[in-house]
């Protein structure tokens, strides 16, 4: 796809996930009262660097970035390890801090533009660039142990699992690299639609199988030490008459629980299978472009329109909604103990009772963007604004 074409694309998704209805105003919901039963307690916050996000937001408006800018830096993740947090920052700084205290360990700068990170996993940290570069770094020391390169842009934290670095890259290939010294172990590649949605889809990782979503709906797994195609399942089919219409992509993290996997495309629909065969187990017209979560018997979603869905794991058979945040441009989900936390796009994060969808707490960070879920972490979680803040939080 040439240039001009694939920026038009990207316009055209900004436009249709964001105010393409008539009915749906471009500015974010207000925030509603409610009545407290729980609390936010932040234990400690420390300014590691801007993620990459160009602006606060003014008159409750939204703050796109241009595509110069749009390299998935807004969307850096902290790393969490048995005792710390690694964080990365569009300054190619890597940063790392003990959990519970927020003591500062190491930081270093990385030597390529991060667009990807952070990984860890086996006593190592990685971090994935802009032109297809790799990098490992000893989790204690900061100290680097090899620079590899894959096809093009990695635009997810890369995952470790089994002396493995799997890494997926804008192009679509997945990479296996050997975590000792980066060679390359085996690569995984498909065909894919002309026209695809740019997004920062990653992999998730169980019991020796790499789960990936894919444009036009398909759902993969792969042999971790191999790459090799266990099954393959299509979880939407793209339909509509124009080549924006039929884009059915899933752009966000498969997840697992016990024997089922389950993904959820954008402008298609989610889907549970069994995971080590693909067989499905039910479907439902939802469209997603942030991601799911799955807890007890739970499958939590926040869709296109940013409504918080609570569904049965077993049948896909609705429990609740929450669509008091819409166009808050809220990020995916994180279930934590009774609770269910969303973060967006002013900054805020918000806590659902896990049962019901009402509002039990709210805080706000430093007004920035929060694009990137909030992540679990010892008793509580960790975020990073887009602003540069990161925090660590408990509720109760």
């Amino acid at each position: 796809m040439n240039l001009v074409r694939y920026l038009a694309v990207l316009f055209l998704l900004v436009i249709v996930t964001g105010c393409s209805s008539d009915s749906v105003s471009i500015n974010p919901a207000k925030l509603v009262n409610f009545k407290s039963t729980a609390r936010f307690d932040i234990r400690w916050r420390y300014q590691v660097g801007s993620s990459g996000l160009t602006c606060l937001q003014r008159d409750r408006s939204f703050c796109w970035k241009a595509e110069k800018s749009y390299k998935g830096t807004d969307l850096l993740t902290p790393a969490i390890t048995a005792d710390s947090v690694v964080a990365a920052n569009e300054k190619n700084e890597i940063l790392c801090f003990e959990l519970l205290t927020g003591k500062f360990r190491w930081k270093i700068v990385n030597g390529f533009a991060i667009s990807g990170g952070v990984g860890s996993g086996g006593g190592v940290v990685v971090v994935g660039g802009d032109k297809g570069d790799v990098a490992v770094y000893e989790e204690v020391t900061g100290k680097l142990r090899w620079i590899g390169k894959v096809s093009s842009e990695v635009l997810s934290a890369p995952k470790i699992s089994d002396g493995v670095v799997v890494v997926r890259s804008e192009d679509g290939r997945i990479t296996g690299l050997d975590v000792k010294d980066g060679k390359r172990l085996w690569l995984y590649e498909r065909a894919t639609p002309a026209l695809v949605a740019r997004g920062n889809s990653g992999l998730t990782i169980r019991n020796g199988i790499v789960y990936a979503g894919f444009a036009a709906g398909k759902l993969s797994a792969i042999g971790l030490h191999n790459g090799v195609t266990i099954w393959e399942s299509s979880v939407s089919q793209p339909h509509g008459n124009t080549e924006l219409e039929r884009i059915s992509d899933i752009i966000s993290l498969p997840i697992l629980d016990d024997s089922q996997v389950c993904a959820v495309s954008f402008q298609g629909r989610l889907g549970c299978y069994e995971a080590d065969r693909g067989g499905s187990l039910w479907s439902r017209d939802v469209s997603s472009d942030k991601g799911l979560a799955i807890s007890r018997k739970y499958l939590f979603l926040s869709d296109v329109g940013d409504t918080v869905l609570s569904l049965d794991k077993l049948s896909g058979s609705s429990y609740w909604k929450n669509d008091q945040l819409s166009n808050r441009k809220i990020t995916a989900p994180l279930p934590l103990d009774d609770y269910l936390i969303v973060a967006d796009v002013e900054g805020y994060l918000h806590a659902l009772n896990r049962d019901d969808g009402s509002f039990v707490a709210r805080v706000r960070t430093d007004g920035s963007a929060i694009r990137s879920a909030p992540v679990a972490a010892g008793e509580g979680l960790v975020v990073q604004t887009g602003n540069g803040s990161l925090y660590y939080m408990t509720i109760h």
